[in-house]
């Protein structure tokens, strides 16, 4: 007679947290590759330029507000997985991060800089939620700058990364419209999400079998 091994308490809590852990490696793909695709695509973005935020704009703004909320959400059940891994300040600084995406979301940015098409060129009219949008993205970003400062595994890929990420944050809050500076806080986000996947990737299969 064949007999199922009984699924603990503990089995059971780590299956969740490899569940949620996946959320991490899902997150950067959304929001890199759904920007990337209307920044390819929107009439009147250049991604050398405009910073993805807005794409909240205009007629097909939905998409990227949508791609804020929905990525943000997977940034929090990351989080939640990390700090139930081992990783607790990491997990919720993360979560804090996710959180501050779902607010961008909410908050839209204001059109600025020509576009959407029509804006005029220039920072244009400021608005609450402009700045409620402005306010979410900084406190998210400097959260999860430190949470891969406190990482406590890859430590060394981990502060490489968050420091990478705030220097490039650093160079798109100066105001400067660069088109180094925004590709290169393009290339920060890419760096950032990247490490959330790797970390809870290490996190994930360090819970495998258990």
């Amino acid at each position: 007679m064949t007999t199922t091994a009984a699924v603990t308490p503990e089995i059971r809590a780590n299956r969740v947290t490899r569940s949620l852990l996946g959320y991490g490696v899902l997150a950067g793909p959304l929001y890199v590759g759904v920007s990337v695709a209307q920044a390819l695509t929107r009439d009147g973005f250049d991604i050398t330029r405009h910073a993805w935020s807005l794409l909240s704009n205009g007629s097909l703004g939905w998409l990227q507000i949508t791609n804020f909320i929905l990525t943000g959400l997977m940034v929090v059940a990351a989080g939640v997985g990390l700090a139930r891994a081992g990783g607790r300040w990491t997990g919720r600084l993360v979560g804090v991060f996710g959180l501050s995406m779902v607010a961008a979301g909410v908050l839209r940015a204001d059109p600025a800089q020509g576009f959407p098409a029509g804006t005029p060129d220039g920072v244009g009219e400021v608005t609450w939620h402009g700045v409620g949008h402005l306010v979410a993205g900084a406190i998210g970003f400097l959260c999860v700058a430190v949470a891969a400062w406190l990482s406590p595994v890859l430590k060394l890929y981990s502060r490489l990364s968050g420091t990478v990420f705030l220097l490039a944050f650093a160079g798109i809050a100066s105001g400067a419209a660069s088109p180094l500076l925004v590709l290169g806080f393009v290339a920060g986000v890419v760096v950032i999400f990247t490490w959330l996947a790797v970390v809870s990737i290490r996190w994930y299969r360090g819970l495998s079998g258990q």
